[in-house]
């Protein structure tokens, strides 16, 4: 098993995500993908362009705007003996499928003892934009984080998007991979090492000694945007891209709280019941004595996403409200003059510093 030469070279993570698949379905003929849009000229975003070409009809396909109905589909073939990739343009309407999820795909190893598995992948599109609203927006990743028996991977960079998606599609358990749509259009490089991805482990793709911040998706970026304005004022910030949500990686999470004392957690869903909110009340619990200052949580209110860029504007994350955090846990009256983020006045462009969306 190897990345293709094609892999060579800077993608996007779209791009990155297509040829995961290209290379999975090239050396397992077991792996098929489907879904709303799979096989139509959009390729979801562009990420299973060419699949219909290279391997057919058979393997690639459109599936109805019925997503229980394709789910139960998908989980039977992975019960047959496939490994399914079933794509869904948005979170909100893969709502439709949970009960196949939940009460099928995620129960069926621990229900039978163990002697058969649903060796399942289901991409969901999360994010806002283009003032889509309430049910257009929703990245409802803890419904899923809840659930023994499921995988939630929730990757930032393209070498991610590659590595953990192959590792997904090998796993034997279901597995629910989230694409925030802002980070389609970010670049990076591919390399051999994606092939040791880890569904259990988080990156550090910072580091520093004073403050960690912990994050998934496009909230990593926008993590690292402001870890480094935080440096100009001479804070050194530790940032961890969490990359799966269940399981949790709390071994890399603690050795870091070790070592810097402070944590703030950045979440793109409501705050009650998060993710953040369950990082938040662990660190709590068995890490009270690392902690000189009470850790913090910065997610989006409770309340419905609103439609018009004049309210959505300032309802969503980004690097300022990050940094404003940090200098608040710091109880520090700095001035912030942060004008690389949240200044766009598009819905889905957070800064000219950001190479997404498309």
């Amino acid at each position: 098993m190897q990345v293709s030469a094609e892999s060579e070279g800077p993608k996007t993570f779209a791009q990155a995500i297509n040829l995961a698949l290209h290379d999975a379905m090239y050396q397992d003929p077991s792996v098929f993908v489907f879904g709303l849009g799979a096989a139509d000229p959009g390729a979801v975003f562009g990420t299973t362009a060419g699949l219909v070409g290279r391997y057919g009809s058979d393997r690639v396909f459109d599936g109805p705007t019925s997503e229980n109905a394709m789910t139960g589909v998908a989980v039977g073939a992975a019960l047959g003996g496939l490994r399914p990739v079933t794509s869904h343009q948005r979170f909100d309407f893969f709502l439709l499928a949970m009960d196949q999820l939940v009460n099928a795909a995620a129960k069926w190893h621990y229900m039978f003892g163990g002697n058969t598995s649903v060796p399942l992948v289901i991409r969901v599109v999360v994010g806002r934009g283009w003032g889509q609203g309430p049910t257009h927006s929703q990245n409802l990743q803890s419904w899923l984080a809840h659930i023994p028996g499921l995988r939630v991977i929730v990757p930032t960079l393209p070498k991610d998007a590659y590595g953990l998606l192959r590792a997904a599609i090998r796993d034997p358990n279901p597995v629910v991979f989230i694409e925030h749509r802002w980070l389609h259009n970010v670049d990076g490089d591919i390399s051999e090492d994606v092939l040791s991805a880890s569904l259990e482990k988080s990156r550090i793709i910072r580091e520093g000694n004073e403050i960690t911040v912990v994050a998934t998706g496009e909230l990593v970026l926008e993590a690292l945007e402001a870890s480094k304005w935080l440096e100009t004022q001479g804070l050194s910030v530790e940032v961890i891209d969490l990359r799966t949500v269940n399981p949790i990686d709390w071994e890399t999470i603690f050795e870091s709280i070790d070592k810097t004392k402070r944590l703030l957690v950045c979440d793109s869903s409501h705050a009650t019941c998060s993710v953040g909110s369950e990082i938040v009340a662990r660190v709590s619990r068995e890490k009270f004595e690392s902690l000189i200052t009470a850790p913090a949580l910065l997610a989006k209110p409770d309340l419905p996403e609103p439609t018009s860029f004049g309210l959505s504007k300032d309802f969503t994350l980004g690097a300022k409200r990050i940094a404003e955090s940090v200098l608040k846990i710091f109880k520090t009256e700095m001035a912030l003059q942060f004008g690389t983020a949240n200044t766009s006045t598009k819905h889905d462009v957070p800064g000219e510093w950001f190479k997404g969306p498309f």
